[in-house]
């Protein structure tokens, strides 16, 4: 099923999983060209060192292309719970974190952003934008510190090490706000191994994670389905590349005009106006937001607020440390100094080497922004329940993109819940849809009431229950073993 017939049924028939992002991805994307991270799993193997493991482990010959014996030594990794490969940027997120996070990615929401403004709201105190609430290394605790003994073999090294890994694909799905300073604790897994043939990248495994996140004694909070593509780098770039693509300058008038739509877009804030569902119609067009020309400068900000991401990227002492630890993941610069492979995102000669026109952002950066545009448009009186997007495209520095959506269905949700579906995603310069998605979100209603929130997945109230149940989901899906016992 593709997103297109996918979109045509509402959600309470279609859910949007991850099934139905991968069959979309498959017969469109070229490996190449996703905008999601992309490392090579040499230097992402590395970054997964815990306690637990012993440190010569990054020194086991590793595969550099995909085989039977790979893809069959990482099914077995299905359903290990383990620690996650960073630590979570913000251990206790305050009302400081929210406004850091939400202006990292260019929203001034006052819901997230003043402390004192969410006393006024249905939530009767500051909330976090829904970004922060899970998202990778943001927050969360590990629930499970280290891997038990018994599974040690299975997680030592990485199967498919040296085929690259592209941050492809996210379904999210949020069931409570997140309060100042609440202590977060998560849970991840491998949930799926699919084995797959693109039409430009030849054999490809899209590795499905499931991560959950909770409040430390409960509620649960939100979970993810993230999905990594790992594909032969060498084959993908035979079959397309990005040699065609030109960044042009703009001129005074362009600059000009892009800065009166952004000047616009606080006036279409909903904020403190219920958005009813009985309002709303199908088709209803939402936003444009305006996000770009994209800078260095972006980039910069964007870590203030987010941290450094995946692999743990420091400075001085700890980089010294850190190059000790994974010397694949550094490489020498003009003046012969070690840095990280992740300054291709902002360096653009770096990522020329790489094959790309200029650096480029990552796939979550624009997830933010569609997480903006739903989140501008409903109040605060709304939950945006589901958001799913793909990154198909790099998003250059240079770039700008235009986040719409529309409305596309209208409808009840479980226990009477009014609902309605939006068809999002951002669009640049080029014309070129580089980040689909959709998303879900429960609004207030006249007759209804106010918008309730969603019940989890089988009534899960701590991280195991919630991965245990989103796991099952993806299994019965999907045809994949559950979860681990422990």
């Amino acid at each position: 099923m593709n997103l297109a017939s996918v979109l045509a049924h509402p959600a309470e028939q279609r859910q949007l999983t991850p099934t139905h992002l991968q069959n979309s991805m498959m017969s469109s994307v070229s490996f190449n060209s996703l905008g999601g991270q992309n490392t090579s799993r040499t230097s992402a193997d590395d970054a997964n060192s815990t306690e637990s493991f012993e440190s010569d482990e990054y020194d086991t010959p590793m595969a550099d292309s995909i085989t039977d014996e790979g893809v069959a030594r990482l099914r077995q990794r299905i359903g290990i719970a383990r620690p996650h490969i960073a630590p979570p940027h913000y251990l206790c997120p305050n009302e400081d974190a929210f406004r850091h996070v939400a202006l990292a990615y260019g929203d001034d929401n006052p819901l997230w952003c003043d402390p004192t403004y969410g006393g006024s709201t249905r939530w009767k105190g500051p909330i976090a934008s829904p970004h922060l609430v899970g998202g990778d290394t943001l927050i969360g605790e590990d629930e499970v510190t280290r891997i038990p003994d018994n599974e040690l073999e299975i997680m030592k090294g990485d199967p498919l090490g040296g085929v690259h890994a592209f941050y492809s694909g996210s379904f999210r799905e949020w069931w409570n706000p997140l309060r100042p300073s609440t202590r977060v604790v998560r849970r991840n897994a491998l949930i799926g191994v699919h084995d797959k043939v693109g039409e430009f990248a030849g054999r490809a495994v899209h590795e499905w994670f499931g991560e959950v996140f909770a409040v430390a004694g409960g509620p649960v909070l939100s979970g993810q389905y993230r999905l990594m593509i790992r594909a032969e780098r060498e084959k993908a770039i035979e079959r397309k590349t990005n040699d065609a693509i030109t960044i042009a300058p703009y001129t005074d008038e362009e600059i000009d005009s892009i800065s009166e739509q952004i000047g616009e877009e606080r006036s279409r804030r909903r904020a403190s106006i219920p958005r009813y569902w009985e309002d709303v119609t199908v088709g209803d067009e939402i936003g444009p937001l305006v996000k770009g020309p994209l800078r260095v400068t972006d980039m910069v900000v964007w870590h203030t607020g987010m941290g450094m991401g995946l692999y743990g990227v420091s400075a001085l002492r700890m980089a010294n440390d850190q190059r000790k630890r994974m010397p694949k993941f550094f490489k020498r610069d003009d003046l012969n100094i070690p840095d990280v492979q992740q300054r291709v995102h902002w360096d653009h000669e770096w990522a020329r080497q790489a094959g790309n026109p200029a650096s480029y952002d990552y796939g979550r950066m624009r997830e933010t922004w569609l997480i903006h545009l739903c989140t501008d448009w409903m109040g605060d009186d709304a939950w945006l329940w589901k958001l799913d997007c793909q990154f198909r495209k790099f998003n250059y520095v240079g770039d700008t993109h235009w986040v719409r959506g529309a409305v596309t269905n209208k409808y009840l949700a479980e226990g009477d819940r009014p609902a309605v579906d939006l068809q999002i995603w951002g669009e640049n310069q080029r014309g070129e849809r580089t980040t689909p998605g959709n998303a879900t979100i429960l609004l207030p209603s006249r007759e209804f009431g106010e918008a309730r929130l969603p019940d989890p997945p089988g009534g899960a109230s701590n991280c195991r229950e919630l991965l245990d149940a989103l796991a099952a989901r993806f299994a019965a899906e999907n045809n994949e073993t559950g979860l681990r016992n422990y």
